[in-house]
């Protein structure tokens, strides 16, 4: 079955490495943090003079990362109190809460040294060490011939779009759910290459790296990154044990802002994309924008057939015009074209500029009036702006005048329930002017 799955990615342009299980499912034994941890391997104190690789690669992971401290979050008095406003006994031994706080494999594939306590370690990224940690540690193995024996190619956006994506948003088993941020669950936000950037680095892009591993700039993550969300979210819309609770449509897929605003704030105005009158709630089309956007710069019809099935989705979904599964499913199509094409193209500074332009087009026809699309569409700002910069399409004094533009999106954007679309309009007024010309 394994080997139909990879010919059929291969027939779509991806090969044996994007096809390669997510670390989480795959057959190989989890060692545990402790086994890349040695002094004379990723613990060193500090980085190590003359080699290829930094060698406080654990150091790194576990006093500046976030995924060190993901099951540790769990023992918290919040997560105590989503487990029992959830009727479960507690947060750190619901699998529920495992499968992303932790590298919650399944007993059987736990070595001795392996704890769930140590969060996301580095298997939880990187996959089960059984087979290639050996080879690593000979160093008479290529990174292919690593990732032939299970490590997994997060150097390959569309790879790490499916491993991030599937905590970070979802998959088919493990899903946050509204009854889960109901009982006190933050909302997800997430976009690819902003957290790839704010993540504390353990490696350098240096000659020697891109050597061994292929270095995708940071346009091409975010836009393999934003289809493939899409796709997931249509996979679930389209999935009927996803898309109702009960009697209810699973309200998760939903923009919040919708219903969670204060009622004094008069703050809806319409939306041309989605048709949609007063006093509905709206799917959440944040990263269905940014696609749309991409799209129509890249491959003009798919952009042309997502403003299309971006209406009729949000007939379907607020005003039960139409089935949403089938729609969803359309939708999926598109996007899972996309993230092959967007894996393929060498996106250079002249489509960067036009994706600036592009997203300040949409802001000026209000298209970010709701705060999930105003917070995809600054990240995507920041995120071009910096590949800009690192592609020579923008000197520094050129990328730091846009940056400090860009920093007022944030500030617009700082406070979900603050959210002011008139605050931001004006901001993205400030990074037209800023824009490179050329």
């Amino acid at each position: 079955m394994r080997r139909i799955l990879i010919v059929a990615l291969a027939a779509l342009g991806l090969g044996e490495a994007a096809a390669q299980s997510l670390p989480s499912k795959g057959p190989d034994l989890h060692l545990g943090v402790t086994s890349c941890g040695g002094s004379t391997c990723h613990g060193a104190v500090q980085p190590v003079r003359g080699s290829q690789v930094l060698q406080n690669e654990y150091l790194i992971w576990q006093r500046q990362d976030k995924h060190a401290k993901a099951y540790a979050v769990l023992l918290e008095p919040r997560s105590q109190r989503i487990a029992k406003n959830l009727g479960l006994p507690d947060a750190h031994t619901a699998k529920a809460c495992l499968d992303c706080h932790t590298d919650n494999v399944p007993a059987e594939l736990r070595g001795r040294q392996f704890q769930l306590s140590d969060g996301v370690g580095c298997e939880g990224c990187h996959g089960g060490g059984q087979r290639w940690l050996g080879p690593h540690v000979a160093g008479v193995s290529s990174t292919a011939e690593l990732q032939k024996l299970g490590l997994f190619p997060t150097e390959d956006p569309v790879a790490r779009a499916g491993l991030c994506l599937s905590c970070h948003l979802g998959d088919e088993t493990r899903f946050v759910t509204h009854r889960l941020m109901g009982a006190g669950h933050p909302r997800l936000s997430f976009e690819l290459d902003t957290f790839t950037e704010i993540q504390p680095s353990h490696y350098v892009l240096d000659d020697d790296y891109r050597k061994r591993k292929t270095v995708a700039s940071g346009v091409q993550t975010w836009a393999v990154g934003q289809a493939m969300a899409v796709g997931r979210t249509m996979a679930a819309l389209a999935d009927d044990n996803r898309r109702m609770a009960g009697v209810f449509p699973e309200l998760t897929f939903y923009d919040c802002h919708a219903c969670h605003h204060p009622m004094s704030s008069l703050r809806w105005q319409a939306r041309e994309s989605t048709g949609l009158a007063p006093g509905v709630i709206r799917f959440n089309d944040a990263n269905l924008l940014m696609l749309r956007l991409l799209a129509r710069r890249l491959v003009p019809e798919d952009g042309a057939a997502l403003g299309g099935h971006l209406r009729t989705l949000h007939g379907a979904m607020s005003e039960g015009r139409g089935d949403a599964g089938a729609i969803a499913r359309e939708i999926k199509a598109v996007a899972d074209r996309l993230v092959q094409r967007f894996a393929r193209h060498s996106f250079g500074p002249e489509d960067m500029r036009a994706l600036l332009a592009a997203l300040i087009a949409e802001g000026r026809q209000g298209q970010f009036a709701d705060y999930g699309g105003a917070e995809q569409a600054t990240m995507a700002l920041a995120s071009i702006a910096q590949a800009l910069r690192r592609a020579g399409g923008a000197t520094e004094a050129q990328y730091n005048e846009l940056k400090a533009a860009i920093d007022q999106c944030y500030a617009a954007t700082a406070k979900d329930e603050a959210y002011d679309p008139a605050v931001f309009a004006r901001a993205l007024e400030g990074v037209e002017r800023a824009m490179p010309r050329s």
